[in-house]
């Protein structure tokens, strides 16, 4: 981990209720600076605001040069950030900026209900991402040894890389690991594009969400059903065949496989954040979904930004989703 990133991961990134859930694995005591980014508890509203979010995204007049001189662009407008004016996007005149303190906090703040506190609060791609996780006090832990905290993720972007988005997720704690809320299905969100005059139904957001608190039943359901369904070493290997195929030709394609698939089994069948649930459903997602996170290859980004950019535009619950549908075809071809 370099040091630049280490220093981003321990100030722009703030985590809360450690008591809970631990450090997280990118804690380093020495980048914290002069106040730790930690929380033994809920993360304070007015410290996500202060630390994070102190600065607002302000309007700026595009102008074009080439070899006619220079011309305002009519129908564009830039995106700065107020404190140093680093350009965050350039979009078109319909673009309407969501300021991430009122969109993640106050919206949030009048979409749930008591009880519930802010978990975590990031920055992402040099402040034009940044999300918000509302979260219940403590861990719920199914009858099968499943530790988990329901989180509602409230997450926007300054470049239009993101609609404002509210949706349900999990945090998998034994792995620090993030998932859908629904493995089987599409989590539920609601998303409101960056258009001029765009505004939250806090009603309608309600009913899409149904509330933070109903997604631990939902998820201990799904990590139930997955449990208890078996997967032999039989059905191991033809899931490893489905979803990492080795290829015919001898090459780097097949090296990557072979490396892959071994990684994949010796977390199956060695380490405590997957083997505890060997030989079933759960324990194949547990695998994929960890090696992703923990293990497998990063391009263009580094691992810990990577994971939550894949949180926050639904990429890791699509990965689950995939995982289930794969072994689902596999058992039922067995």
């Amino acid at each position: 981990m370099s040091k630049e990133t280490s220093k981003w991961l321990n100030t722009d990134v703030l985590i809360g209720f450690t008591d809970k859930r631990g450090r997280a694995w990118h804690y380093r005591a020495e980048d914290q600076g002069t106040e730790p980014n930690h929380y033994p508890g809920a993360i304070p509203v007015a410290d996500v605001k202060r630390r994070l979010f102190h600065w607002t995204a302000e309007p700026a007049r595009v102008l074009v040069e080439d070899r006619f001189g220079l011309r305002l662009a009519k129908h564009h407008l830039g995106v700065t950030a107020s404190d140093n004016g680093d350009l965050l996007g350039i979009r078109t005149d319909e673009y309407e900026i969501h300021q991430f303190s009122h969109w993640l906090l106050d919206n949030v703040s009048a979409i749930l209900d008591d009880g519930l506190a802010i978990g975590s609060a990031g920055l992402l791609r040099d402040r034009r991402q940044a999300w918000v996780s509302v979260e219940i006090p403590d861990n719920i832990v199914t009858p099968e040894g499943v530790e988990f905290r329901p989180n509602l993720l409230a997450c926007s972007s300054h470049d239009a890389s993101l609609k404002t988005r509210y949706k349900r997720i999990v945090t998998n704690v034994v792995c620090d690991n993030t998932m859908g809320a629904g493995l089987r299905e599409e989590g539920q969100e609601h998303a409101i594009v960056h258009r001029r005059n765009s505004n939250l139904k806090l009603l309608t957001a309600r009913a899409a969400l149904q509330i933070v608190h109903t997604v631990a039943d939902d998820f201990a359901a799904e990590v139930t059903k997955l449990c208890q369904t078996t997967v032999t070493d039989r059905a191991w290997t033809a899931f490893l065949d489905a979803h990492t195929p080795i290829p015919d030709e001898v090459g780097r394609k097949r090296t990557n496989a072979d490396r892959k698939r071994s990684a994949l089994t010796r977390l199956w069948t060695s380490d405590h954040r997957v083997s505890p649930w060997k030989n079933t459903a759960w324990g194949v997602v547990q695998a994929v979904n960890t090696h992703t996170h923990h293990e497998a290859v990063v391009h263009g980004a580094t691992r810990a930004e990577r994971n939550m950019t894949r949180a926050i535009d639904g990429d890791i619950a699509k990965l689950d989703r995939a995982t289930t549908a794969t072994l689902r075809n596999v058992l039922a071809a067995l």
